[in-house]
């Protein structure tokens, strides 16, 4: 399959079509090239993230890397560039989603866009200030709870919702309730399962929303197996056994991985391609590229789905978050 040419995809002026985003995580890894290139497509790009100085230090070099690629163009190949701003968001404390969704709704009134792509993987067993696991909140419940809350805002513009998943997430081989912890040792096996029961249900939760809300184009992703990013930094530096999965890691990358930014193709494809909408696409998979995929069969059921939708409602509830 040819390679996919995000030149493709639309460009937009600000001063002339204001389109607004927001990347989740987009101070690194795909992230990263996902806000660059919705940079290069003249988009307003919000960056998530809770470290600051790392958000606009990514800005900083994201900017510089467009005007790079910019002067590299003839000066009638050239686009006009968006804007980048950062926003306060910690996933691991679902008060400072709300607290971010306030800060957006203050200076932004649309949302064309929502990629919620920040995640974690293969952590020891360990909950969030909300006792979640964190890989579940991180990766899906506080997504779940910065999508709805940002919903009003997306409906507006008759935006999307793009939530990145992972092959990964076939792992899950049979429907688990959320609610087990899958605790066990040793944790280096489990540690994936919990990884894949969070993507897992990121995939279910983006088949519900497009049910429920079909005039919002819903989409999940599977960036591709990438394995330059920081998601494995846990591993590597374990003592002793650390060189062996940094060396197992650098194998499969070699073999079977794919760069950042075209890790980030997918996303990009999902969020702009005018050749998708919301009536004979809502709630699809794609996969490395943007190729059109199917998820796993636990991913894809829609009891399993609607299952995960009202536990999640539910749990939310319990800590003071009504949906």
């Amino acid at each position: 399959m040819p390679k996919f040419d995000p030149d493709q995809l639309p460009y937009y002026n600000v001063r002339n079509a204001r389109k607004v985003a927001l990347v989740t995580g987009g101070n690194s890894g795909i992230g990263w090239y996902t806000v660059l290139h919705l940079y290069l497509h003249g988009f307003v790009v919000y960056v998530g993230g809770r470290n600051s100085s790392r958000v606009n230090q990514a800005i900083r070099e994201i900017k510089c890397e467009a005007m790079k690629r910019e002067r590299r163009l003839k000066p009638n190949k050239r686009h006009s560039l968006g804007q980048l701003h950062y926003l306060a968001v910690d996933l691991t404390d679902l008060s400072s989603v709300e607290k971010a969704v306030r800060k957006f709704k203050s200076m932004e009134s649309t949302l064309d866009v929502l990629i919620n792509n920040a995640g974690v993987m293969a952590l020891p067993y360990c909950l969030t200030t909300d006792k979640f696991e964190v890989q579940l909140q991180t990766n899906y419940i506080s997504h779940f709870l910065l999508t709805m809350r940002l919903l009003s805002c997306i409906k507006k513009c008759k935006g999307r919702v793009i939530c990145v998943s992972s092959i990964g997430h076939n792992l899950a081989f049979k429907y688990f309730n959320l609610s087990q912890k899958f605790n066990y040792w040793p944790n280096m096996i489990f540690t994936w399962m919990r990884y894949a029961i969070a993507k897992t249900a990121s995939i279910q939760f983006t088949k519900m929303l497009a049910i429920k809300h079909p005039d919002v184009l819903c989409l999940s992703v599977h960036p591709g197996i990438v394995m330059n990013t920081n998601l494995f930094s846990y591993w590597t530096r374990l003592p002793i056994v650390g060189m062996f999965f940094w060396i197992f890691f650098h194998f499969v990358g070699f073999f079977f991985g794919v760069s950042n930014e075209e890790g980030s193709l997918a996303t990009l494809k999902s969020a702009l391609s005018s050749g998708l909408n919301s009536e004979k696409d809502n709630g699809k998979y794609f996969t490395t590229g943007g190729a059109e995929s199917k998820p796993s069969y636990v991913a894809n059921n829609l009891d399993n789905a609607a299952s995960t939708w009202i536990w999640t409602v539910h749990e939310l509830r319990d800590r003071g978050f009504d949906i």
